[in-house]
């Protein structure tokens, strides 16, 4: 997918990943791959929160797709909205090189014991 994370906290993530590799037959950014971006940064923040010992895990998703994504890039932020004991949300806001919104999501985390 050749996500790449570029800032991580438990109340915001952020990171890219290339169209070129993930794209449609006919050469737009797939569906399927700007929910692997927000689950992804989702889950990294959910991991973060739920703290040692313990790891996020998506067990619900749901995505808008506004635009094609085209480009080069496509920039992902996760921000939660809800950081609890066993379960954190997060909104997702994907774009393009220009800056506009290709994609909205929400997903939510489990958090659970690694043991």
């Amino acid at each position: 997918m050749g996500i790449v994370v570029t800032e991580a906290t438990p109340a915001r993530v952020a990171g890219t990943m290339p169209v070129e590799g993930n794209t449609q037959p006919f050469g737009v950014l797939h569906g399927g791959a700007s929910a692997v971006l927000a689950e992804t940064l989702a889950s990294i923040g959910a991991t973060l929160h739920a703290g040692p010992g313990r790891a996020g895990a998506g067990v619900e998703i749901n995505a808008s797709h506004h635009r094609p994504g085209t480009g080069a890039t496509i920039t992902g932020v996760a921000t939660a909205v809800h950081l609890g004991r066993t379960l954190a949300t997060y909104d997702v806001v994907l774009t393009d090189d220009a800056s506009r919104r290709i994609c909205s999501a929400r997903v939510t985390c489990a958090l659970r014991d690694l043991r």
